[in-house]
């Protein structure tokens, strides 16, 4: 496996694969890797001939109050599991080589980021779009795996895709959970022992909300007061978001008539989480 760190000796090994009809699998990551990347990166393997595993935090997608500088990094950590998953080359580039001095070309995609985290974070998916276009330019992958615990990201790439013509399939992988149900985050890590059970909490909603809904309760506002009160239950939980929309235009629903996702962000301390489940009729 190899590690490159230059656009230069990415595109050569791209061209080299190419030349070669090799199929590419691309896992774009901000490092920091743990099961469920790993699932991404397996998946990959077993579908492509080669897999990149891009590693980059994008600056563009944090706000200015957001925890760019602290994200967690560790490249040696990163680079094992990939050799271990089988992923032929990890694509680590610094932000300068991504971003030159004169950058300012970015790309947005209006109305399916218009609520959930979009409403809490602007700007944050026109760089999600905006780095993730040029990850599929430069690799030129034939399928894209992202996670569904980042839901509504995945629902916008999506869209990115078939706006923009973009010749890459997505892949859109389940939710990989620590024993107990948390679903894990590189940003679990900034949770004290205390707050790791406390952060338990999402998805006991979720699994209140999911019984329910299969009793047949349909009414959404019912739903998220339950979600709501059981987050609430918790002390060290701030909730920033509960909401039910449709699954596929991301639009709030006041009845559950068709597929529908159950989204929900909650500050643990002061670290955000997110999580989700899709109910299908």
């Amino acid at each position: 496996m190899k590690i490159v760190n230059n656009i230069k000796d990415l595109k050569s090994c791209i061209k080299l694969w190419k030349d070669s009809n090799c199929s590419i699998g691309l896992v774009p990551t901000m490092g920091y890797l743990h099961e469920g990347h790993k699932s991404l990166i397996d998946r990959a393997c077993r579908e492509n001939d080669k897999v990149v595993v891009s590693v980059f935090v994008n600056p563009t997608q944090f706000g200015a109050n957001e925890d760019l500088d602290k994200y967690p990094r560790d490249i040696k950590r990163d680079s094992k599991l990939c050799e271990e998953s089988g992923a032929s080359l990890i694509f680590a580039p610094s932000p300068d080589e991504m971003y030159s001095k004169n950058f300012s070309t970015y790309i947005n995609v209006e109305n399916l980021t218009d609520g959930l985290c979009g409403s809490r974070r602007p700007g944050h998916f026109r760089g999600v779009c905006t780095v993730v276009s040029k990850l599929f330019n430069l690799i030129t992958p034939n399928k894209a795996y992202f996670g569904e615990k980042d839901a509504q990201q995945l629902a916008v790439i999506k869209h990115m895709v078939e706006d923009l013509n973009f010749d890459v399939t997505i892949v859109g992988c389940p939710i990989i959970r620590e024993y107990n149900g948390l679903a894990k985050s590189s940003r679990n890590t900034y949770l004290s022992k205390e707050e790791k059970k406390a952060a338990l909490i999402l998805n006991c909603s979720l699994g209140k909300a999911k019984k329910l809904l299969k009793s047949g309760l349909k009414d959404s506002n019912d739903l998220k007061s339950v979600i709501t009160n059981s987050l609430r239950d918790e002390p060290l939980a701030k909730i920033d978001y509960v909401e039910i929309v449709d699954s596929i235009s991301l639009k709030p629903v006041k009845k559950i008539e068709n597929n529908v996702l159950i989204a929900i962000a909650v500050f643990i301390g002061k670290t955000r989480l997110i999580d989700n489940f899709t109910w299908n009729i």
